[in-house]
């Protein structure tokens, strides 16, 4: 199952190290990061996990919770957990699905077989409140996620449904926006009075709005 921007999110059951979840209801009404990991006691994943786990109030003042799926088993995952903590100096304060049966990898197409084998590789679906898939990514086992990139883009994804703007290359909160290109002169001048500069006629660049 190949999963396109705007998508809803597939919903499904699973054992977590946190209980059993319904995932849509686990998501509530906020946001979510769905991510994968190829497998338990692995180098890669243990910083990603401590890493994700430093950045829980983060992603709350952005009211996104993170998951983590792999295909082992609950039990596996509580036991790598005291090993993240150990060498991460983190707790995993995030629920990790058990995915033995790879339903979840699967529902997600998260298995790369080209990749190498049959676990999972390193993939991220940010998921809005409306359970619509936002930003997908998929990473090589070898490489580490970039996990300011990812509040990067949530920071992003939540002012442009908020604003009429969209955010340039290497935008960071509190930098210039772009004026949405959808909107006339006439309209632009009501919603931001202060004005822009005007590199070309689709290039207009303006004060974030919510700063």
């Amino acid at each position: 199952m190949s999963l396109r921007l705007g998508d809803t999110a597939p919903n499904f059951q699973a054992d977590t190290t946190e209980g059993r979840i319904d995932f849509h209801e686990w998501l509530g009404d906020g946001w979510g990061m769905l991510m994968s990991h190829p497998a338990d006691f692995t180098p890669v994943c243990t910083t990603e996990l401590g890493a994700v786990g430093g950045l829980k109030e983060k992603f709350a003042q952005r009211d996104v919770k993170a998951i983590v799926v792999s295909v082992d088993s609950v039990d596996d995952h509580k036991r790598w957990s005291a090993d993240i903590e150990e060498t991460q100096g983190q707790s995993v304060n995030f629920p990790i699905i058990g995915d033995s049966d790879r339903k979840v990898a699967e529902l997600y197409d998260m298995i790369h077989p080209n990749a190498g084998d049959t676990s999972t590789v390193r993939s991220v679906f940010i998921i809005d409140s409306s359970k619509k898939i936002r930003m997908t990514l998929t990473y090589p086992k070898s490489a580490g996620r970039n996990f300011d990139e990812i509040l990067r883009v949530i920071d992003s994804l939540q002012l442009t449904d908020n604003y009429k703007v969209t955010t340039p290359a290497n935008w960071q909160d509190g930098d210039d926006v772009i004026v949405s290109p959808a909107l006339s002169n006439e309209e632009a001048e009501k919603l931001f009075p202060a004005g822009w500069n005007e590199l070309k006629p689709y290039l207009r660049m303006t004060k974030q709005p919510n700063k």
